[in-house]
């Protein structure tokens, strides 16, 4: 919750003795939040939606720019992902060629 609280996703109150008081609110935030980071989003974008953020879910209420901050995160996955899958056949287009010439010869050699 401390680092939620340094990211400035939540604002605890202070008691006589110092200490941090969380509300019954703090609760559904910290849900919200990670049903948001479980999304992909950062803690900077999450501290821009959570204004937003109805219910445990969370549901989003139509803030203004909401739709271009979800668009361009998903638009940064798909990229991602997009990259991963190139890797992941350029591993295995590898992985293939190797074992058809471990197949050809006598057996592996070191390199």
């Amino acid at each position: 919750m401390r680092y939620y609280e340094a990211q400035g996703l939540l604002e605890p109150g202070r008691g006589a003795n110092g200490y941090r008081e969380y509300g019954d609110d703090a609760v559904l935030t910290v849900a919200q939040i990670r049903k948001l980071l479980e999304a992909g989003l950062s803690t900077q974008q999450i501290a821009y939606l959570l204004p937003c953020a109805t219910g445990a879910a969370p549901d989003l209420e139509p803030c203004p720019e909401l739709l271009d901050t979800l668009r361009t995160r998903l638009h940064g996955l798909d990229e991602h992902i997009g990259t991963l899958v190139r890797s992941r056949q350029a591993l295995h287009d590898y992985i293939d060629a190797t074992e058809r010439r471990v197949s050809t010869s006598a057996g592996l050699r070191r390199c």
